[in-house]
């Protein structure tokens, strides 16, 4: 028996998808899937595009907390970056013992116009508060990298072994207005103690009157007209 269970475990992990490293959960990632090697330039996946279906709206400077997972844990730190169009990103620079990066990375990469928002973030922490650049643009992406410093030397090639990438699809624009800031961050429209919509407690209000209130005037109204009726029929 403990023969048959070893070898079903075995056929199992051959045969199981592989578990992502990370994973964005806010903004939301280009898929839900939290499975594949996550190790291509520059969003994890060979030929993953844009999708429109998960693509966050915000607003042109504005500041979120970006929420992710750290599904398998490796010693390192991780990376969160802005590309204003598309999603060509830069990759940390070989310089540390070993190659490892050891320099602080943030703002402007020239090479390829992308901004990196925060970096060297500690392995361990699971969000981050970050204020995006105060422009407008439609195909801009948000990247979220780990940087490994386990599996010595640093390599900085296309498919590096070091470094694990993913990407969500963001648009900054002033219209139509965008929603909150994520967990922690502004408030639902319309949700009670929410940043929008109204809401809060006591009579719902219509044009300024209050609904209770026009409740009562419609029934004193009524009661005196069937009084008046009863009155002429005597």
């Amino acid at each position: 028996m403990r023969t048959a269970l070893l070898a079903s475990l075995l056929v199992l992990g051959a045969t199981a998808p592989v578990l992502a490293h990370i994973h964005l959960t806010y903004p939301a990632a280009r898929t839900d899937s939290m499975t594949g090697d996550q190790k291509e330039q520059h969003c994890g996946v060979a030929n993953q595009v844009r999708n429109p279906a998960r693509t966050t709206v915000l607003a042109p400077g504005a500041t979120i907390t970006v929420t992710w997972l750290e599904t398998i844990q490796h010693p390192g730190w991780f990376r969160i970056a802005f590309q204003p169009d598309g999603a060509v990103f830069g990759i940390p620079p070989s310089s540390g013992g070993n190659g490892f990066p050891n320099i602080n990375q943030e703002g402007l990469d020239a090479t390829n116009s992308s901004i990196v928002l925060k970096d060297r973030i500690p392995d361990g922490q699971l969000s981050l508060s970050v204020t995006l650049p105060n422009m407008e643009c439609a195909n801009c992406t948000l990247q979220f990298i780990q940087v490994m410093t386990d599996k010595a030397p640093y390599t900085v090639d296309a498919n590096s072994d070091d470094i694990y990438f993913n990407c969500a699809d963001i648009t900054l624009s002033n219209t139509p207005a965008a929603p909150d800031a994520g967990p922690g961050g502004g408030g639902t429209p319309d949700a009670p103690g929410g940043g929008g919509g109204g809401g809060g407690g006591g009579d719902s209000v219509d044009g300024g009157c209050s609904t209770t209130d026009g409740t009562g005037l419609i029934g004193t109204a009524l009661f005196a007209g069937l009084l008046a009726l009863r009155r002429r029929r005597r």
